[in-house]
C-alpha cells in the first residue's frame, strides 16, 4: 500500500492517448492519461469506462443506437461513466489529464484496432 501522488505520476510521460496503469483495485484498473486533440468513434462490448478530468477540459461525443449524437463536457473535478455498448468519442482543445477506472480488461481504442491501440499498458 502506497500512495499515488496524481501530479507526480503524470509528469513521468507526455505522450497523449497513451493510458498508464498507476493502481488496481480488485479486476479494475486505475489509469491516467493525457490527452490533446481528437480520438476515435469505439465502444467497448462487455465494459463500463469511467473518465475523471484532472486537468482541462475534456469533451466527449456520444452517439446513442439511433445514430444521434450528442456532446458532454467535463471539467476538473468531475466525471462521466460510459455504458458498455455506448459509441463514444473523447477529444481536448488543449492537453488535459484524466484517469480512467475501467476493467483490466478494457483495450482503450475499444472495438477498433488501428494505430492508437495500445495492447499492452506501462505502470507507472
Amino acid at each position: 500500500m502506497k500512495t499515488v501522488n496524481l501530479a507526480q505520476k503524470l509528469s513521468q510521460f507526455t505522450e497523449h492517448y497513451s493510458p498508464r496503469i498507476v493502481g488496481e483495485l480488485n479486476d479494475f484498473h486505475v489509469k491516467l492519461v493525457k490527452l490533446k486533440g481528437e480520438f476515435v468513434w469505439h465502444h467497448h462490448d462487455a465494459e463500463d469506462e469511467l473518465f475523471m478530468v484532472i486537468h482541462g477540459e475534456l469533451r466527449m461525443k456520444i452517439r446513442d443506437a439511433e445514430g444521434q449524437e450528442r456532446e458532454e463536457t467535463i471539467h476538473p473535478g468531475e466525471f462521466i461513466i460510459i455504458p458498455h455498448g455506448v459509441e463514444h468519442l473523447p477529444y481536448a482543445p488543449e492537453e488535459t489529464h484524466i484517469m480512467l477506472i475501467e476493467p483490466a480488461t478494457t483495450l482503450n481504442t475499444g472495438n477498433i484496432h488501428n494505430e492508437r491501440t495500445v495492447e499492452t499498458l506501462e505502470r507507472i
